[in-house]
């Protein structure tokens, strides 16, 4: 299994959005984005700060992604 990669929110959001997601919401700190296939996440942004392990991998997971696809779409 590869390592996770730390990255802040704004990384995230970039990569999702290469990927065809688009925002739909943003309440507080959480953003919430669509695929056009249905596939959704939510990101939780809190400034330049990274985002934890846990819920990085559930983003990844949610995206249908690998971490390793993930790393190389960085």
């Amino acid at each position: 299994m590869a390592k996770l990669p730390v990255v802040t929110a704004r990384q995230v959001m970039k990569v999702l959005e290469r990927l065809g997601f688009q925002l739909i919401r943003q309440s507080g700190s959480h953003a919430t984005y669509r695929h056009p296939d249905g596939r959704w996440t939510i990101v939780s942004v809190h400034g330049g700060k990274t985002i934890p392990g846990g819920t990085l991998r559930k983003i990844i997971r949610d995206a249908g992604l690998t971490v390793e696809e993930f790393s190389e779409l960085l």
